[in-house]
């Protein structure tokens, strides 16, 4: 080896080294899964130098992979896509959970042309390795092309294996945390999230409100006559309505949105991004659903419930998170007032003296 090429493999070796350490740091140093992910691709592009790369997961309802990271020319096209387990080569490394290296994909069946079709990119070059965590494939990193579009070789694939090993650790690890924290968060009878979250989540959404200067609404909704239900069927049917409830009102919600049980037959909307239109669009789609809907028919009932929505948007109707809450609340039985299964706005805090308007709680 001439004196230039063993100061170039001198020159990579320290850098594996160095990128090795950072990512040992960051198993220590943070629990939050989209901190290790960037830190981890990162160093993948430092290092490594591919024309694209992304990492893939498994979606733990579906089953099938999508990009959770992708970067590179048409990246943003391949985030909206999914692939199952065993579909090109990255399915091929999930399912076998076997890394490969495809020097030319155009000699590689199990290339899957249409990624580059939706992307409008030219694969030549593949490096894949798969994420494994106590015996279990998280997911798959990806590289497509080297730098100027040379093929990978084999010293790539021992160090994408090598990080790999890393990022799995740490993905195991930040989603045991976020798992942790969502048992703390969320309510056990409907799956949703609980008052508590909503408390901090809506302090959290008015702080961006106030640096970005966009909108954030609050729909709080109450089940009429609730207590029917259970002077009828009994408790247990009260509580698998209302986890019914939960998933109706996530299902009408976008993915960014958040649905709260405040308690009881309370629920809370926090609709990020969003002003009184859109949020008096969304309220008035979910009291139709309600109109629509029939619960516990798998237990062979068919019954029929309704609700009360009021709306509020911060800065519109409120100057504060709390101040928000009792905009809504009191709009919520604004709507109780008018007759049960309506909708009703809040007052504009300039209109009204403390900001809210004050209306009567009547169930």
């Amino acid at each position: 080896m001439n004196p230039a090429d063993l100061l170039a493999a001198m020159t990579r070796t320290v850098e594996q080294l160095a990128a090795y350490n950072d990512i040992a740091k960051a198993l220590t140093s943070t629990l939050e899964l989209r901190e290790v992910l960037n830190l981890m691709m990162e160093k993948v592009r430092s290092l490594l130098r591919p024309r694209n790369w992304s990492l893939l997961l498994q979606d733990e309802r579906t089953g099938k992979l999508y990009f959770e990271i992708a970067v590179g020319e048409g990246a943003e096209v391949l985030k909206g896509l999914q692939l199952t387990p065993g579909e090109g080569i990255a399915g091929a490394v999930f399912s076998s959970g076997t890394a490969r290296l495809v020097e030319d994909v155009t000699r590689d069946p199990l290339f899957a042309a249409r990624f580059d079709e939706a992307s409008a990119f030219r694969t030549r070059s593949i490096v894949a390795v798969p994420l494994i965590a106590r015996g279990r494939v998280l997911g798959v990193i990806e590289l497509v092309n080297g730098a100027t579009d040379r093929p990978f070789t084999q010293e790539d694939l021992m160090a994408l294996t090598a990080i790999s090993d890393f990022a799995a650790i740490a993905i195991e690890n930040a989603r045991n945390f976020r798992r942790v924290q969502e048992l703390t968060i969320t309510d056990e009878h409907t799956g949703v999230y609980n008052a508590r979250h909503l408390r901090a989540q809506l302090e959290h959404e008015v702080r961006r409100s106030q640096r970005f200067h966009h909108p954030v609404s609050l729909i709080f909704l109450d089940l009429d006559r609730f207590k029917s239900i259970n002077d009828a069927h009994g408790h247990l049917v009260g509580s698998a309505v209302l986890k019914e409830v939960g998933e109706l009102l996530v299902s009408c919600c976008r993915q960014l949105d958040y649905v709260f049980r405040y308690g009881g037959d309370e629920f809370a909307l926090l609709l990020v991004e969003t002003g009184t239109d859109g949020a008096m669009t969304s309220a008035s789609r979910i009291r139709d659903t309600f109109r629509n809907r029939r619960f516990q028919e798998a237990a062979g009932l068919d019954l029929q419930l309704t609700a009360s929505l009021g709306v509020a948007t911060y800065p519109e109707h409120a100057l504060s998170s709390v101040d928000l809450v009792r905009a809504a609340d009191f709009a919520m039985y604004a709507a109780k007032a008018r007759g049960r299964d309506d909708v009703c706005v809040a007052v504009p805090h300039a209109d009204m003296p403390g900001g809210v308007a004050m209306m009567p709680r009547k169930k």
